[in-house]
């Protein structure tokens, strides 16, 4: 006998192979040690199986145990813990939200005051289906579908120097996803003087079709890290593109993951 883990709970079983003990099953797939497999191999103790019905939302013991197995369950448990806030749900942030919702951040804050509109779709995270909603109600719903067990909360408000350092009082890490240079400069500049203990991860340069290789993270002191290529701006001839956004953007949360798990170097 070994004992293997089926959808998050230990079982016994004769050692045997995975569609022997557990059949596959027509609308099912079926997930080995993090991994889809259709092969019918010899399973070891303390082998992680999930068996998924397609289309259908597991449970939330059952779906975090299927992140913890990509993620390890360290990594997971982490995570699961942190708060992030990402302040602009345009380009940057409503990318950078759903990155750190599919790694399972356990509580995002979501801010903007803007809705959805048609000149949004080129690069930001929306739909059709969203045009003319409010941008934190739009995400806030895409983000349910993607991990309905996180914690997201909203708010409809813009960002001022009066009201920064009480709305990201408590977060570990404040994402910057402004257009605006000047607001960018006063978030920034605020969460240092305010709440010296706040991480912040700002963005600088991601517009055009440069390079996606100029684009990188750079550590600019002890607490700001800065994502971009710090010169490529939005301008006639240069639009903001999906590409390089979503690259920025991607660097932006990763950083945050890193930081997350304790890694301060960029």
């Amino acid at each position: 006998m070994i004992s293997v883990f089926l959808n998050g709970k230990k079982t016994n079983i004769p050692k045997t192979t995975l569609f022997s003990a557990f059949p596959q099953k027509e609308g099912t797939i079926t997930i080995l040690n993090g991994f889809q497999t259709s092969d019918n191999v010899f399973l070891n103790e303390n082998d992680e199986i999930h068996i998924i019905e397609k289309g259908v939302l597991p449970p939330k013991d059952e779906l975090e145990a299927m992140m913890a197995a990509r993620h390890t369950p360290k990594i997971h448990n982490t995570l699961k813990k942190s708060k992030v806030a990402v302040a602009g749900l345009g380009g940057l942030g409503s990318n950078i939200a759903i990155n750190l919702a599919r790694i399972g951040v356990g509580k995002l804050l979501l801010i903007d005051f803007d809705i959805v509109e048609p000149s949004n779709l080129n690069r930001q995270s929306y739909y059709i289906s969203h045009l003319g909603m409010y941008k934190t109600e739009a995400l806030k719903k895409q983000l349910n579908d993607i991990n309905p067990f996180i914690e997201t909360e909203t708010k409809n408000v813009k960002i001022t120097e009066k009201n920064t350092t009480d709305i990201f009082k408590g977060y570990e890490i404040v994402c910057e996803a402004f257009d605006d240079p000047i607001a960018k400069a006063m978030l920034v500049n605020t969460i240092l003087i305010n709440l010296p203990e706040t991480k912040i991860v700002a963005a600088s340069g991601m517009a055009g079709f440069e390079s996606s290789n100029k684009i990188k993270t750079e550590r600019k002191m002890k607490n700001l890290y800065l994502c971009g290529d710090y010169s490529t701006s939005a301008d006639f001839g240069i639009g903001l593109m999906a590409p390089r956004v979503s690259i920025c953007a991607g660097h932006q949360a990763n950083m945050v993951l890193r930081l997350l798990l304790g890694i301060e170097n960029s």
